[in-house]
């Protein structure tokens, strides 16, 4: 883990808002003490979850998008400091491993052009290399029988978050995605929008279900290239749930789930699909907050959901000027994602 920005005990309690009679999962939450192994920590930590950023908006960037997901995981962490610790849910049964350093690989990417072949290009062998320093991390934390919280950054970071568990667990892996895209676009080099597709394609993602595509911004070749796919690969669509009523909102949680359960599986979702939420590719049309944590939840209870991907929120495109929202609604999904796992080991 030599690309990690560590974070400390100082870094934690600068980020700490400390009041009378209360106690914050700042207070509770476990750091890496410097010097140590960091693996040995983290397997003989009696905590489950391991938090984990990647602050990062290349993956964005080589896609078009709208960058900003960099600091999302600045402003998560400075709310999820502040949650309560108390009998809901625990601040000491989260390990804060720090940071992907994408420092460099930033400062290179934004004086790149999409819009220039050779810079595209440039900004896809970026994105693999992050892949590469992702997976690793990923598999190092599942392999020491924890659960990763990962927290981005560009949806491109599905792809590591698939293969490092894929290769912990030995075999491929299966995910559900809340969005509004499918993120299965075409081989053409690394970018936010094909990360499941690369995955698939290099055995490490077997079965993947897609909840809340949109099918306004779903391309003719993707939804046929889906159909082709079925047995491995199927959907949902906002439109037919929300805006049709063909389809019944928790009766198609249960379907997903069916789908996906028998193995191990991620569960991602991107912040983009959630109507006003400042992301990449904001959107006024989509399933509410409360929809996406019972998500979170119905998914996040199963013994099988491996890890939490929350991902694409850029918090400075927040019109109103409060950018904290981001990382309030962020602590939600955490804490609901460690309230199910928790829940699921006492029954």
């Amino acid at each position: 883990m030599e690309n990690l920005v560590p974070f400390t005990l100082l870094d934690l309690g600068k980020i700490t808002n400390h009041r009378s009679g209360e106690i914050k999962f700042g207070e509770k939450m476990i750091t890496i003490p410097k010097d140590v192994d960091v693996v040995n920590f983290i397997t003989e930590s009696k905590a489950r979850f391991v938090l984990f950023g990647i602050p990062e908006d290349i993956g964005v960037r080589a896609n078009s998008g709208r960058p900003g997901t960099s600091n999302a995981w600045k402003n998560a962490i400075s709310s999820i400091a502040n949650i309560q610790h108390n009998r809901f849910c625990k601040g000491s049964q989260i390990i804060i491993l720090g940071s992907l350093d994408v420092t460099e690989d930033l400062k290179v990417a934004e004086n790149l052009n999409f819009n220039n072949t050779d810079d595209r290009k440039k900004l896809s062998t970026l994105v693999e290399k992050i892949d590469k320093e992702v997976s690793h991390i990923i598999f190092t934390i599942i392999k020491a029988d924890k659960i990763p919280i990962i927290i981005g950054g560009g949806h491109n970071n599905a792809y590591g978050n698939i293969k490092g568990t894929a290769l912990a667990k030995g075999k491929p892996v299966n995910v559900v995605n809340f969005d509004a895209h499918s993120d299965f676009r075409i081989l053409e080099g690394r970018h936010s929008g094909n990360g499941f597709s690369y995955a698939f394609d290099e055995g490490f993602l077997k079965k993947y279900f897609i909840f809340g595509l949109h099918e306004s911004y779903t391309s003719k070749n993707v939804l046929l290239k889906l159909k082709d796919l079925e047995d491995r690969v199927r959907f949902n669509t906002y439109d037919e749930i929300a805006i049709r009523s063909e389809k019944n909102f928790e009766q198609e949680l249960n379907q997903a789930l069916n789908f996906i359960k028998n193995d191990s599986f991620g569960i991602e979702l991107d912040l983009d699909s959630l109507p006003g939420v400042a992301s990449s590719a904001m959107t006024l049309s989509g399933f509410s907050i409360e929809k996406a944590r019972h998500y979170v939840h119905h998914f996040g209870k199963h013994s099988n959901a491996a890890y939490l991907h929350i991902c694409e929120g850029a918090p400075e495109l927040f019109d109103d000027k409060n950018p904290q929202l981001l990382g309030k609604l962020i602590g939600y999904l955490v804490t609901d994602f460690i309230k199910a796992k928790t829940a699921a080991t006492e029954l």
